[in-house]
């Protein structure tokens, strides 16, 4: 089949080629484009140094062999329509601009205080900043409390995330960084925590530190016990462990999901019953959409596709997904809802 590069503007798409594979793959860019909140995307300023094209809902995991060679990800590379590419040099931020504003998408972007000031310098009114204490990529290495601190209260940030400590094997719940929830819950400053999805296959090739195990929503019982006030944005919506998602969901309130990374990195099929469970469950007020948008400018138009074309989901439950819930858990003007 066809792959199709994106430009900065969207998708190249040719019905009479058969290159749309989803009825309706962006939303209508007119100037009554309904808001969409993404509260899950990286401060990155070019796409990934190497990175290629990247078949959305790939449809499975390949194996690897330990005795040759082996891929850092084990995402299938077959033909795809659409492909996904990554940003020529030098234009990716540009490009996401462009996006957003096309879009009519506010997002949630992750990153040390310099590159998120990028983003917003680039797309203005578009931004909502966050930051965390994870100092790089670095394990085990914190930001000084304090300076966290005056982010928070001086420096114009609103989310404490991304939290990666899963990728360290460390439980949200771990002693050594309750400082860091503590201050966000006396701030009251929601945090996002990553919990899920992250090994793409190859967890044992090159990320030794990152444990399934430490992505169990239920691992949050205890900072939530210690913390009862405190905001948590559920990354991944703890994917695959649903049946403990519900549970972590019903037994705290103040618990929501996001459905980023999940959306665009699994079949297509496996995503949508997950959601549905979820929303099935009675928690269509607490999903939230997200992309984890890292180096593919189209990825964004793509993931609000699978929420639109979601024939399981409602009119108004894909406006509350794409908007509504994201705006009552920042605590934005939610006096009339879109």
């Amino acid at each position: 089949m066809l792959g199709l590069k994106i430009s900065a503007l969207g998708l190249l798409c040719v019905p009479a080629l058969g290159a749309c594979s989803l009825a309706a793959w962006a939303q209508n860019t007119g100037s009554d484009v309904p808001p969409v909140i993404d509260v899950h995307v990286h401060a990155m300023t070019e796409s990934f140094p190497g990175g290629g094209p990247m078949c959305p809902n790939t449809p499975q995991f390949l194996a690897s062999d330990p005795s040759t060679k082996e891929a850092p990800f084990g995402w299938s590379q077959e033909e795809c329509t659409p492909k996904l590419y990554p940003a020529a040099k030098g234009e990716y931020l540009k490009d996401m601009a462009a996006e957003m504003k096309r879009l009519n998408v506010t997002a949630v972007v992750f990153g040390d205080p310099a590159s998120v000031k990028q983003w917003e310098e680039a797309a203005p009114g578009h931004v909502i900043p966050g930051t965390s204490f994870n100092e790089g990529m670095t394990p085990g290495k914190r930001v000084p409390l304090e300076d966290l601190r005056k982010d928070f209260t001086t420096g114009g940030f609103k989310v404490m995330g991304e939290i990666g400590l899963q990728y360290e094997g460390v439980s949200p719940s771990d002693p050594s960084v309750d400082k860091y929830f503590a201050l966000a819950e006396e701030l009251d400053i929601p945090v996002a925590i990553h919990m899920g999805t992250g090994g793409s296959g190859r967890a044992n090739v090159a990320m030794h530190g990152y444990r399934a195990s430490m992505g169990n929503p239920l691992l949050l019982e205890d900072l939530l016990a210690r913390h009862p006030k405190l905001r948590v944005q559920v990354m991944h919506a703890g994917y695959p462990m649903i049946d403990n998602m519900l549970a972590l969901l019903q037994e705290n309130s103040h618990v929501y999901v996001d459905v980023a990374g999940l959306i665009w990195s699994y079949p297509l099929k496996e995503v949508n019953r997950y959601i549905e469970r979820l929303v099935d469950g009675g928690f269509e007020d607490r999903v939230m959409f997200g992309t984890d948008q890292m180096e593919w400018p189209g990825l964004m138009a793509y993931s609000i596709s699978v929420i639109q074309n979601a024939d399981y989901l409602t009119p108004q439950q894909k406006r509350d997904i794409l908007y509504n819930n994201a705006a009552r858990f920042l605590r934005l003007n939610t006096a009339k809802t879109q």
